[in-house]
């Protein structure tokens, strides 16, 4: 491997990884030396990233499933033991969300939001728990720069996220005694979301930009993943319960 080594020996869980932020961080992952399982929905996404990272050197395992069914997700959790014998590290990032006013959204929209948000990440967590205190360990759970300021058009989403802080607060609390950190991350990257989203409408796109001061979403590997991969490391082991803003510096002119 080209990279470091501040993660060998470790295997990590990283869900919604067959593209964007999720891809990003898997990358980041293996190139500090961890062996990396990926799951997401879309089976060739994730063979895809496998390829990427056997290329670099590392070992990697796809799992396909839906973070939205409990039975996948502890399949998922499952299949890592299987394959690598341990887990040290769970990245829950996946989510599923659709954006309306508002006004307009429905009852179906929030329960698309939460049962793949912060249900999905509640159960990966619980399903990790027996093998994370084994030796101790870190979890990762995705909030969103969006759902701290609140953007419009953005409510399903936004309750999720901060769900999903909430949940991180309160694991960091009960699950300090196992070893076990739980930190949220909220970042501003140019996932495939956010590139449909800068299409369908650049000027409002532009209007985000101009709102971050380091004046560009983030890259998913190298500004998102790589602070991933030290934040489970041991350079960060006395942080847990914290929210990491991987927004550019969004999020300090709200």
């Amino acid at each position: 491997m080209s990279g470091g080594t501040r993660l060998e020996g470790k295997v990590a869980l990283v869900t919604g990884a067959g593209q964007g932020v999720g891809r990003g961080v898997a990358l980041a992952l293996a190139e500090e030396g961890a062996a990396v399982v990926v799951t997401g929905r879309t089976e060739s996404k994730l063979r895809a990233v496998v390829a990427e990272i056997a290329e670099r050197g590392a070992r990697a395992h796809a799992v396909s499933g839906d973070v939205g069914r409990r039975e996948d997700v502890e399949r998922m959790v499952a299949e890592c033991l299987a394959a690598f014998g341990r887990l040290d590290v769970l990245v829950n990032n996946a989510q599923s969300s659709v954006q309306r006013l508002l006004e307009d959204t429905t009852d179906e929209d929030i329960d698309l939001a939460y049962r793949t948000g912060p249900l999905a990440t509640f159960h990966a967590m619980r399903a990790a728990l027996p093998h994370l205190r084994e030796e101790g360990g870190s979890i990762v759970n995705f909030g969103s720069s969006t759902a701290v300021l609140g953007d419009p058009a953005f409510g399903s989403y936004a309750m999720a996220k901060e769900a999903i802080r909430g949940l991180t607060r309160t694991a960091a609390r009960e699950w300090g005694r196992y070893g076990i950190r739980v930190n949220t991350v909220c970042p501003a990257a140019l996932s495939p979301a956010a590139a449909e989203y800068r299409d369908a409408d650049p000027e409002r796109f532009e209007k985000v930009i101009r709102q971050i001061p380091l004046g560009r979403m983030g890259d998913p590997e190298p500004d998102i993943g790589r602070a991933v991969a030290a934040l489970v490391s041991d350079d960060l082991s006395y942080l847990t319960g914290a929210t990491l803003m991987l927004d550019g510096g969004r999020t300090i002119l709200g």
